[in-house]
């Protein structure tokens, strides 16, 4: 994942809310403000998830609890859906304070619905993203219609949401009745991506249909196809949070926000750390990518990106195709493609007379297909020079490892 950072600010009403700061590991691309569903919290599973995907991708997240819930402060009977909104907007600017954020906000369920609305008060959003968000914040009275009558006689009554107890009262009726969200749609003048289930049963798929008819252009739909309001089921948050930072990178990275690219003898630096997300998982930077490094799981790993030997095999058939390529364009040959398969094992040295006994070596099998229309000299050519790959070089000759230890960088 990255860095974790426990924040408190002031909300709408001057009370103090709990907020977590999710770090990439790398320095971050842009930054993401979240709102979570109605009644629920920032720890909600869904909010992991999706905050993990985008961390991934270089996209600090910031979310935090609405007032009276999770651990913020406050009387959630006395706030309503104009003053999740405020909540956003103050969450915004602490954001914008601290690090120049958010450039998205990506809102879940009546969360959705409140990111389309604050978004006309935050300048330097620069795309929105909601997930099963109602296009009326009114739907929100239908998951406790059998107490509107009492509410609307007696003033408040308390409910059960998610299993807790809640006292709403008549204004959160008033208020949420008159919340103009598909209004906000059509006003936008952002781009809008809306993520929604069709099999939802909380917020219907019609929903989606009314936000993205009323948004304008650029804006864009995906259908999270089996997947429930809450995104419950392993893997489905996950995935919609990799489709949000998949989708918003064209608008929120800008020149100048990323990491800068260190050279050195002409290669970019490595840095390799841990991300704290499993035993074994490492977050792999080069420039402006971010890979994991993990172990399989039958070795106590997370099995959440490629081992260690995964990545020496990706750099030998990465550095063949490419010295097949630039070899072909030279000679001007009909080189289509060049796919190349690379396995990973250990044999003893049966032959070596100056080894340790019982030490093995590290064999690398490749298998080089080339597609295009070469003849036989042509293609038994490319072969021999699959051989003069420089890392199959390195590999083969062996290297030398220099290793020095530095403080770490303080935070």
């Amino acid at each position: 994942m990255g860095q974790l950072h426990r924040v408190e600010f002031a909300g709408h009403d001057g009370s103090l809310l709990a907020a977590r700061l999710d770090v990439p590991v790398a320095p971050p691309r842009a930054w993401a403000l979240f709102a979570h569903c109605f009644s629920c919290s920032k720890d909600i599973y869904a909010a992991r998830e999706i905050t993990a995907a985008l961390v991934e991708q270089s996209i600090g997240v910031f979310r935090f609890d609405f007032t009276g819930l999770g651990n913020s402060e406050g009387d959630f009977s006395n706030t309503n859906f104009s003053t999740n909104v405020q909540d956003l907007v103050a969450a915004a600017a602490w954001l914008e304070a601290a690090h120049g954020g958010p450039q998205l906000l990506v809102g879940h369920s009546l969360g959705g619905a409140a990111v389309i609305v604050a978004a006309h008060e935050i300048a330097q959003v620069k795309a929105v993203a909601t997930i099963g968000a109602p296009s009326d914040a009114a739907h929100v009275i239908h998951a406790i219609r059998t107490h509107v009558e009492t509410i609307e006689d007696e003033g408040e009554a308390e409910v059960e949401l998610a299993g807790r107890p809640f006292v709403l009262k008549r204004q959160f009726l008033d208020d949420v009745r008159g919340a103009k969200v598909t209004a906000a749609a059509a006003g936008l003048k952002r781009p809008l991506l809306v993520l929604h289930a069709p099999l939802d049963e909380t917020v219907g798929i019609d929903n989606a249909t009314g936000l993205f008819v009323a948004a304008r252009h650029p804006k864009s739909f995906i259908s999270l196809d089996k997947a429930d309001h809450l995104l419950s089921a392993p893997g489905d948050a996950r995935r919609a949070g990799k489709m949000i930072a998949a989708w918003a990178e064209p608008y929120i990275f800008e020149d100048g926000v990323a990491a800068p690219v260190q050279e050195t003898g002409g290669t970019r630096d490595v840095v390799v750390r841990e991300t704290g997300g499993g035993k074994y998982e490492n977050a792999v930077m080069i420039g402006d990518f971010v890979g994991i490094a993990d172990e399989p799981v039958d070795v106590g790993g997370g099995g959440r990106g490629p081992d260690p030997y995964e990545y020496v095999g990706a750099g030998l058939g990465a550095c063949t195709s490419m010295t097949l390529r630039m070899y072909a364009d030279r000679k001007g040959w009909p080189l289509a493609r060049v796919s190349v398969a690379i396995t990973h094992s250990k044999d003893h040295i049966d032959d070596c007379l100056h080894c340790e006994e019982g030490r093995r070596i590290d064999v690398f099998d490749r298998a080089i297909t080339i597609e295009g229309d070469l003849d036989g000299e042509q293609r038994a050519r490319l072969m021999e020079i699959a051989d003069k790959c420089p890392v199959h070089l390195t590999l083969e000759a062996g290297g030398h490892v220099r290793t020095v230890e530095t403080p770490p960088k303080s935070t």
